[in-house]
């Protein structure tokens, strides 16, 4: 697509607590706003710019900051460390990279490109990943540097709730009320399980660069108080992130249902053989093809230039910007 459209969509996680404070709120929206400015300078600044370079950029500077789950900030195991997972993917040649288990490396979705260009695979977790980062040289951190004194204190509310909580950044009230919430009959349930706060915050980034090229990236430190080794849709191609000659999704929500719809995919697979429009793929992808209760919320951009998104959950953090003006920051429907 020579001379084609830009677009560019951002997301900070899908199944936002409505009573979420306004300061929490407008912190999140700045961050988002911050970082979908970086991304669009970078396609503005240089006509070449490739969409998988835009990609890695905008979500190194969300697992850098610590208002989302993703990097520094991320969601602690139930034994109290971080386990980070990430991946990236190239709509041209569909080349893709992933990774697990990460505790030392500061920024994963950059070690997930290095498996893509640098490894003969396509996904390496836990210690085979760790010695790999360290091969290759990425910049490692003690695991301190991932963990908050909030996230402290919430992974202790967490367990003596006896409960999962999607996110740790919830009015206390709600964490308070979590091990009376999955003892109900309405409780929120992962894979037939009653979990508790629904609210989780993975991020996520999908580019169509000037040429047409798609690219996806989604990174996370998934839930809090997760069992140890837990791995979510975020890492999965074709669940939380896919990318291809017609477009680039990267997912956000119930990673258990997102990885049994292979959500990211679905889109373009009604894209490439229904022939739906992009926004059209987005709306059939979340509203039905997900099981029944499945919470999720995904972003997406096509090779025309056209950027869409869509959720079930209450809200969900995003940001997103086309090359002909359009530019909005959102949390809510």
């Amino acid at each position: 697509m020579e001379g084609g459209r830009w677009a560019i969509a951002v997301h900070g996680g899908a199944g936002v607590d409505p009573n979420l404070p306004m300061e929490r709120q407008e912190e999140a929206k700045r961050v988002i706003g911050r970082c979908l400015q970086l991304g669009i300078d970078a396609l503005r600044t240089s006509p070449n710019v490739r969409a998988i370079d835009v990609v890695e950029l905008v979500v190194r500077e969300l697992e850098s900051d610590p208002v989302f789950n993703a990097g520094r900030g991320s969601a602690l195991t139930e034994e109290g460390m971080v386990e980070m997972e990430a991946s990236i993917m190239d709509g041209c040649g569909r080349r893709c990279g992933a990774v697990s288990g990460l505790t030392t490396v500061k920024n994963p979705v950059s070690l997930a490109r290095l498996v893509m260009e640098k490894s003969p695979h396509s996904y390496l977790g836990f210690r085979g990943a760790e010695a790999f980062a360290k091969a290759q040289g990425v910049e490692l951190v003690e695991n301190d540097y991932f963990i908050t004194d909030e996230n402290v204190g919430m992974l202790k509310l967490a367990k003596e709730a006896n409960c999962i909580m999607f996110d740790y950044r919830v009015p206390l009230t709600a964490v308070e009320t979590c091990g009376a919430s999955v003892s109900s009959d309405n409780a929120l349930r992962m894979n037939g399980l009653p979990i508790g706060v629904y609210t989780q915050e993975t991020v996520g980034c999908v580019v169509v660069d000037s040429q047409g090229r798609c690219a996806a990236a989604t990174s996370t430190g998934g839930l809090m108080n997760k069992m140890i080794g837990r791995i979510g849709d975020s890492p999965l191609i074709g669940s939380g992130t896919y990318a291809c000659d017609a477009c680039a999704v990267s997912c956000t929500g119930e990673g258990e249902a997102i990885i049994r719809a292979t959500l990211a995919r679905e889109v373009a697979a009604l894209m490439e053989y229904k022939g739906l429009s992009l926004q059209e793929a987005v709306d059939v992808a979340v509203e039905e093809r997900l099981d029944d209760g499945g919470k999720a919320g995904l972003i997406a951009v096509s090779s025309d230039g056209k950027v869409a998104y869509g959720f079930n959950t209450t809200g969900m953090f995003r940001g997103c910007a086309t090359q002909d003006g359009f530019m909005e920051v959102a949390i809510w429907e």
